[in-house]
Order: C-alpha cells, then sequence, then structure tokens
C-alpha cells in the first residue's frame, strides 16, 4: 500500500472453511518475518486440530525456515502452490484485489499508522462481520465461524 511515508507491505492468511482473514501482518519492507508473523497470527489465534494444511505460494517470503518451521511446530502440513499456476493462489489473489479496489485505490493515507487503522477496520470489521461470500452460503465469515463452532460442539 502505497502512503506519504512510503510503501506499508500486508501479509494475510485466510482460512478456506470460513473465508476469514485470520491472520495478518503489516511492515514497511517486504521480509520473511512478514509472511510468518501473519501464520503465527493465524495458527495462536485457532488453535487448529490434527490435519490442518498450510497453503501458500511460492514467494521467497513463504519458503524461508520461518515459515517453513511454523507447519512442523503446530503439527501442520505444509503445502506450496505449483510453479506457474495462478489458480492455486486465486483466494487470496481475490481477497488482494478486492482491497485494492475498495480501499487501497480510493484513499490517500498520509501515514503508515493511518493506513494500519484503515486496513484494520478493513479487515477484522468490514469482511468479517459484513461482506457475504457464495462459498459459504452467503453468509459472512463471522456468520460461518459461529456455524462451524456450533457444528463442532454439538
Amino acid at each position: 500500500m502505497p502512503t506519504d511515508e512510503g510503501w506499508l507491505h500486508l501479509a494475510a492468511v485466510k482460512d478456506m472453511a470460513t473465508m476469514e482473514i485470520v491472520g495478518r501482518s503489516m511492515s514497511e519492507r517486504l521480509r520473511s518475518s512478514l509472511a510468518a508473523d501473519a501464520m503465527r497470527m493465524a495458527l495462536q489465534n485457532r488453535r487448529p486440530v490434527l490435519g490442518l494444511i498450510c497453503r501458500s505460494d511460492r514467494g521467497i517470503q513463504y519458503a524461508s525456515s520461518d515459515c517453513r518451521r511454523l507447519p512442523d511446530a503446530w503439527k501442520a502440513t505444509a503445502s506450496m502452490g505449483r510453479k506457474g499456476d495462478c489458480l492455486d493462489n486465486a483466494p487470496m489473489e481475490s481477497f488482494f484485489g478486492s482491497l485494492a479496489n475498495e480501499l487501497v485505490h480510493c484513499t490517500r493515507f498520509r501515514s503508515r499508522r493511518e493506513a494500519r487503522a484503515a486496513l484494520f477496520e478493513c479487515i477484522a470489521i468490514f469482511c468479517k462481520r459484513k461482506r457475504r461470500h457464495p462459498s459459504i452460503g452467503c453468509r459472512t465469515p463471522g456468520q460461518a465461524r459461529i456455524d462451524m463452532s456450533a457444528k463442532m460442539g454439538a
């Protein structure tokens, strides 16, 4: 994201069962720790059960040793997209495309702090509580998570 202070980079992790962004990290520099921090947030917030598959693209930040160790620590399976297959990462590309069209391209951010606040509001409030997804029955990610929790608890 461009700001008047310079770039702000975002890494995000999506739960494909609920379509919710469950991990995110922002930084003024694109580093491998950015992706690892987003994945760490997702794993700590969700405390996944055995059988989790952590899917990523082939970017260098996802291939870093920091990112590769995280799934192992949580007894999850790491999976990377195939080389040259743009559809492997389509759900995240769609998320970032919507974010760019609905927020980034129509807003001038004077500071990284302002951009961080706008991203938090967009991801944690709008995307989770208001945006409906056809792939989860035209429910919001928040509704899908509640429904999933109810099924698992019953």
